[in-house]
């Protein structure tokens, strides 16, 4: 059907289109002047039906529309100051398609100093029509008021309320009006050692008297200070003075805000900001300024136990040389090591050595240089000597937290452990349990205790508790003590897990129970009041109020979580441009407009501080052909700043497939959209999916995608129920001219979590791009790929390669892999911990999904495998701990090296029937422990090419040690140690 658009109009409009029922609403000079209050006002309901919300009410369109969940419901809009309001327009979607409906209406209003609504307008019927009134209803009321409320009490059509607009017409009543006026500063060319004051004028343009309030000085979008402002008469102005101190060098933008937390209530509280048209700009000051740039180690990926030498560049910005013999201090743990800096000319760099060296220790380390560490030397600026970063030791991602098993624990319930297949999809608790055991709390009085090994001030629990009976998740709490104390109620959710079906195919499951059900566990997590220290005994108790049928408790994660991060210099606040935290409305327009300003240059940054955020649409870029929904322009040149991934957080709460006006239901309807040099850091994006493209095709969205291009850098972001945590490519189709593959991405610090399909995916053509030092959990389909697909724009040029998968903490994948390389050449999977598949391969080199070839190397190295690998494709196939799966086209030049397989589910290492050749494999130095199902290494009856062992070690594996089928033409040269062939 094809809907029509109505726009606002005032009165007078409404008046000579004939929109106003006759005797509605008297026709006078004042009703002619009156003004729609509500256009771009905040609107709120007492509550939503699916994708429906209230916002839809006042967005200038009448083919989208608010329906309430029921009886009685309240539509209230607020105006932001008193009014004396005339009228109350009413419309519904003018379409012949909507039948003639009665609603039963009330008009209340509440002033700006009331707590209260009293009644405009008494209940009554009102006839929306289509063909009589154009579905536009006019309801006359006389009063002051700051927010105007409908009550419905019944619709004849439907079982709720409907509104596609509410106007409100009327005129402002008296109030003060704040504004800035005459921004200046001085010194007029400052320096960086001069102190700089900015002056302004404040002045009440309003009809009524406004009382002392303050004006706050912003450069950059950063507050720098502020300067009361006394009570103001009706028209009177005052001026201000804010000392600003001493900047850096560089532009800043220069914006006064009166009344910044909205005490006074004003007539127009959108003018209370200023912005200079010119920047305050900031010279240099004459003299020395040192600073550290990086921080070199040698090994760069060292073992532990390793001497670990370090190189620290040193960069002298000033203006004036600075002469040999100052101190560049590095410490890492407790350990403190100076080197002598040489003289560095204006502008140059050093890079100095430093004396010693650190003994590398398990899961790494921060770094910290600080140049001029004995303060020397009399520098332009003291504030930037010091340069951070973390080293990661071993295998794995140096994480913030400790893990701790429920079964490893003291516990008062049931043990929980795997059959010897590990079954899944059949409802298998202890199969997609962390080490494939975890502990059921049946009654009252049951317990999981953890002993900390680690201050600690948050918890994340991963548990399962009963979906509701007709599907969908329920809640419950569990109760938390430490040392016996009670510390909270925590909140539990199944609304996220629980998938039913035992079809294959990922899209074919359901959230409506019936039968096997897969995917049963979810996280909660908290921050505490407190820091607890090490040896606090934190107890999971089953009290008499926790009211699940039953809990089970996997495992917990234990984290002292800084504080949160202060705004950033020349980062400015979301809050600016309308965000407002913790108060559960839609912030996206605000998110976007930062973004976008940012895209634009008018800002240096974009900041998203600590607090929840609501995401409802994906931010991008607006796309010049208008392809609505299916907009597939991300941002570029855009830098997003938060707190901290605990502190900062976005979140939706609309399925994708309920959101309505969504920018593109397969990538959902929350997270970024990314096409060129975009750096976003410490936040989290929590998502609102409960299933992958079953139940009619509903996904759960993707939090970061698009083409990502150069220079595009991710750090410390948290995402959880996701479809696809990030996808970093698009095809060539999508917008040729915009055709820009990843090249040189990274990825670091990022905890995925609890995913319907893959962690990060490099697909369309990334090149020499990395995921470093993170942690994924739970993922429904690949943690990690690259995936060189064919839909590129040159298939010869346009290939996945030198991609590197480093130092990354992998468990739990419910459906696929841990890593998967899916053609290309030059990947590289190094130094990792994986562990817990529930049915394919830790590690999969494979030609299906139709990807462009291998070529050249691919290396597989310093891994750590544990209880990997299972059985998929109606249980038929069993997949190896490592597994090559060469569907028609080959896989060569593949070295694994300085492995651990250790409790493998079937064989250690698996060449699989496919029909392409597997030439000249080696491997080297890999320990193969007990495989249990299994061999220790396998080559399929179909399987073709040969393979090269060289210091392998292969133990108690139940099919033998190597096996190669009948019919197999995969040679094997080289004997493992201990190690027999089973033919």
């Amino acid at each position: 059907m094809r809907w029509k658009r109505l726009t606002g109009r005032t009165v007078a409009g409404l008046l000579t289109a004939g929109l106003i029922s006759a005797g509605l609403l008297p026709v006078t000079a004042s009703a002619a002047e009156a003004t729609d209050l509500a256009r771009g006002k905040t609107v709120t309901a007492s509550g939503s039906h699916g994708g429906y919300p209230a916002a839809n009410a006042n967005d200038g369109k009448v083919d989208s529309y608010w329906e309430s969940n029921g009886h009685p419901a309240d539509l209230t809009v607020k105006l932001g100051a008193d009014a004396d309001v005339q009228s109350v327009v009413v419309k519904l979607n003018p379409d012949p398609i909507w039948a003639t409906r009665t609603q039963d209406i009330q008009v209340l209003g509440r002033k700006q100093d009331g707590t209260a609504f009293s009644s405009l307008r008494a209940r009554a019927g009102y006839v929306f029509n289509p063909g009589s009134n154009r579905n536009t209803v006019t309801i006359p009321v006389t009063g002051r008021v700051a927010d105007l409320q409908l009550k419905f009490f019944s619709n004849t059509e439907a079982p709720g309320a409907q509104v596609a607009e509410i106007q409100v017409f009327g005129t402002a009543a008296p109030n003060p009006d704040l504004t800035v006026s005459a921004l200046s500063w001085s010194p007029s060319s400052p320096s960086e050692t001069d102190n700089i004051t900015v002056a302004g004028t404040v002045r009440n343009a309003g009809s009524a008297a406004s009382p002392a309030t303050t004006v706050n000085v912003s450069l950059g979008g950063v507050v720098v200070g502020s300067a009361p402002v006394g009570p103001l008469a009706a028209g009177a102005s005052a001026p201000v003075s804010v000392s600003v101190g001493k900047r850096p060098q560089g532009s800043y933008t220069v914006s006064a805000l009166v009344d910044p937390t909205d005490t006074v209530v004003e007539s127009d509280n959108t003018n209370n900001s200023r912005t200079t048209a010119s920047p305050l700009v900031v010279g240099q000051s004459p003299g020395p300024d040192l600073e550290v740039r990086s921080i070199t180690s040698n090994p760069a990926n060292p073992a532990v136990g390793a001497a670990v030498t370090f190189t620290v560049a040193v960069h002298n910005r000033g203006t004036s040389a600075v002469s040999a013999g100052t101190v560049t201090r590095l410490t890492v743990g407790s350990t403190t090591l100076n080197g002598t800096t040489p003289a560095i000319a204006a502008g140059a760099t050093a890079n100095v050595t430093v004396g010693g060296s650190w003994t590398a220790a398990s899961g790494g380390a921060t770094l910290s240089a600080t140049a001029d560490a004995t303060n020397l030397v009399a520098e332009t600026s003291e504030t930037n000597n010091t340069f951070a970063r973390s080293i990661v030791v071993g295998r794995g991602a140096a994480v913030p937290y400790t893990e701790l098993e429920a079964e490893k624990a003291n516990y008062q319930g049931t043990l929980l452990q795997s059959d010897a297949e590990r079954t899944f999809g059949h409802t298998n608790f202890a199969t997609e349990s962390s080490g494939r055991e975890s502990v059921r709390l049946n009654s009252t009085g049951q317990y999981v205790e953890f002993t900390s090994t680690a201050p600690a001030n948050s918890i994340v629990v991963r548990n399962s508790i009963p979906d509701a009976p007709g599907g969908g998740g329920r809640e419950a709490t569990i109760s938390l003590y430490a040392d016996g104390t009670f510390v909270r109620k925590l909140d539990l959710s199944s609304k996220h897990s629980w998938l039913y079906g035992n079809t294959d195919s990922p899209e074919g499951l359901t959230n409506t129970p019936g039968g096997d059900a897969r995917r049963l566990f979810d996280e909660s997590h908290a921050l505490l009041t407190e820091t607890y220290p090490v040896g606090t005994k934190f107890r999971l108790q089953r009290d008499a109020s926790d009211n699940a049928a039953f809990y089970i408790i996997d495992l917990i994660d234990l984290e002292q979580v800084a504080a949160p991060s202060s705004q950033p210099s020349g980062c400015v606040s979301i809050t600016t441009y309308g965000a407002v935290a913790n108060d559960g409305l839609d912030d996206t327009a605000a998110i976007q407009r930062a973004v976008t300003a940012n895209q634009n240059g008018e800002i240096d940054c974009v900041w998203i501080p600590a607090g929840q955020w609501r995401q409802e649409q994906k931010i991008l870029t607006d796309d010049p052909l208008d392809r609505g929904q299916w907009n597939q322009v991300g941002i570029r040149d855009v830098t997003i700043r938060g707190a901290g991934m605990w502190h900062s957080q976005l979140y939706t709460l609309t399925p994708p497939h309920e959101a309505g006006g969504i920018n593109h239901p397969h990538e959902g309807n929350f997270g970024f959209d990314i096409d060129e040099n975009t750096q976003i850091s410490d936040i989290a994006i929590f998502g609102s999916g409960t299933i992958r493209g079953g139940d009619g095709n509903h996904e759960g969205g993707v939090a970061l995608n698009g083409r990502f291009g150069k220079d595009t850098k991710i750090s410390n972001v948290w995402i959880e129920h996701a479809n696809v945590g990030v996808w970093a490519g698009r095809d060539f189709d999508n917008i040729q001219e915009l055709w820009n593959p990843g090249d040189g991405v990274e990825f670091t610090g990022m905890r995925i979590r609890n995913t319907y399909a893959d962690g990060i995916n490099f697909a369309n053509g990334t090149r020499n791009s990395t995921v470093y030092n993170s942690s994924f959990r739970n993922t429904g389909d690949d943690a990690l790929a690259v995936w060189s697909s064919k839909y590129v724009k040159d298939q010869s040029v346009d290939i996945g390669h030198d991609n590197s998968f480093r130092n990354n903490t992998i468990q739990l994948p419910w459906r696929a892999n841990g890593i998967a390389i899916y053609g290309g050449y030059g990947n590289k999977i190094e130094n990792n911990l994986i562990s817990d598949t529930m049915n394919y391969p830790a590690i999969m080199l494979a030609t299906d999904h139709d990807p462009l070839p291998f070529s050249g190397q691919t290396l597989i190295a310093n891994n750590g495998l544990y209880r990997t690998g299972g059985a998929f494709w109606n249980e038929d196939q069993e997949f190896g701990a490592i597994t090559l799966f060469p569907q028609n086209l080959p896989i060569p030049g593949v070295t694994i090296r300085d492995t651990d397989i250790v409790d493998s589910t079937y064989d250690g290492i698996q060449f699989k029937t496919g029909g392409g050749l597997m030439p000249d494999i080696k491997i080297q130095n890999v320990r193969i422990e007990k495989s249990n199902n299994g061999s220790g290494i396998l080559a399929m009856g179909g399987a073709r090419g040969n393979a090269t062992l060289t210091g392998v070690t292969i133990t108690d594996s139940r099919d033998g040690h190597v096996l190669i089928e009948p019919g197999s033409q995969f040679t094997i040269s080289g004997t493992p140690n201990g190690a027999r062939a089973k033919r």
